[in-house]
């Protein structure tokens, strides 16, 4: 066989828990044709979401080592924390992740090259159904059973050890807490218009919005204050009194051709460009951004301060999508809920993010701090 064959791993895991009930899904395709070659999942006890990815990531290496030993791999995983940490960028921290890392990379020491590539959840659908199925089956008292014919002679599968799989974990390391505030009120949003990378001021009340923000979170200790670079961000971190750096990747997304549009003025000179856009969020304005685009750079950001503030606590000065986008991702969502999501002006968004992977959601859309204020249009 040549060793200049190609082939895809698309791997996943999950937690009914995190930990509790566990699996994994994994499965090897053919780039040029993408017809699946093999497929591999399993429950594996008790564990957490991170355990049950690497446990997927182990699986797909060897069922690739079935079908090629001498192929070019690929390996497209929603996991971050995996793809970050096998592509050498993260250092593993937890003592339950480095077993693994070091199996992992055992495995893809015999290929000829192995690329890792962060892909969304959605993009992930196959493995994260087999992961499914296979926990899904075990609660029913059966075992998985692939609809791909299994390697005549497949390499034997390495059965987790127990110290990972107890169902006992060591707390992890304190999490990163970001509180996402959302900008005032501008011309733009009381008109109701997209307003994403147009520069628009704050109104008088969208700087009594911001003063409110600043008089509930002025008590408040933070480690960092971190902005939009846009001008309606920035005049609400200045009403905070506090220094503040520039992300750039915390802008609003950029909506393109529909800038300054309102929605039903969209409507009616873009209407099959709308549609699209509302169907599916991997679909841009012409000539803009699309939320994916918008969710991946703020996942970017994300972990930058999770790199430089680990354990600490973050303000972050943002807009609509980016904040939504955080959501969807501290929540493991389909990227189809950016669209279910309301968040109201100089509102206050709070999440944990923790070293191994998960995150919990403290607090969405909060807005007691500007509850008396006459607010014309959000």
């Amino acid at each position: 066989m040549s060793a200049s064959r190609r082939l895809v791993i698309e791997a996943d895991g999950g937690s009914r828990g995190n930990p509790g009930p566990a699996g994994y899904g994994a499965l090897v395709r053919d780039p040029a044709t993408g017809e699946v070659l093999a497929e591999r999942a399993a429950a594996i006890g008790t564990a957490t979401n991170n355990v049950a990815e690497y446990e997927g990531l182990l699986a797909g290496l060897r069922a690739a080592a079935d079908v090629a030993p001498d192929a070019d791999l690929e390996v497209r995983m929603d996991s971050k924390l995996v793809v970050e940490q096998m592509s050498g960028r993260w250092k593993i921290k937890h003592p339950s992740m480095r077993p693994l890392a070091t199996e992992a990379s055992g495995l893809v020491s015999r290929f000829p090259s192995v690329r890792f590539v962060w892909v969304p959840r959605a993009r992930n659908a196959d493995a994260d159904r087999l992961a499914n199925e296979a926990m899904d089956a075990a609660a029913a008292g059966r075992t998985w059973e692939p609809t791909i014919p299994q390697s005549p002679d497949p390499l034997p599968h390495q059965a987790p050890t127990t110290n990972r799989l107890s169902g006992w974990m060591a707390p992890p390391a304190p999490p990163t807490v970001t509180v996402l505030l959302r900008h005032g009120q501008t011309p733009l949003s009381v008109e109701k218009r997209f307003s994403g990378t147009v520069e628009a001021s704050l109104t008088d009340t969208g700087l009594l919005q911001a003063a409110a923000a600043a008089d509930r979170l002025g008590a408040e200790p933070f480690d960092a204050v971190i902005c939009s670079p846009l001008k309606r961000a920035r005049q609400t971190a200045d009403a905070l009194a506090r220094d503040y750096v520039i992300d750039e990747d915390l802008r609003e997304t950029d909506f393109g051709a529909w800038e300054g549009l309102t929605f039903a003025e969209v409507r009616e000179r873009f209407p099959n460009e709308l549609n699209a856009w509302l169907a599916d969020p991997a679909v841009p304005p012409p000539g803009g951004e699309s939320l994916l685009g918008t969710v991946a750079r703020v996942a970017a950001a994300r972990d930058r301060i999770m790199a430089e503030y680990a354990g600490g606590r973050v303000l972050v000065v943002s807009h609509v999508t980016p904040i939504k986008g955080l959501t969807q991702l501290a929540l493991a969502a389909e990227p189809t809920v950016l669209y279910r999501l309301h968040l109201d002006l100089v509102s206050i968004t709070t999440i944990d993010w923790y070293s191994d992977g998960p995150a919990v959601l403290r607090g969405f859309n909060d807005t007691h701090h500007v509850a008396r204020l006459v607010v014309e249009g959000e």
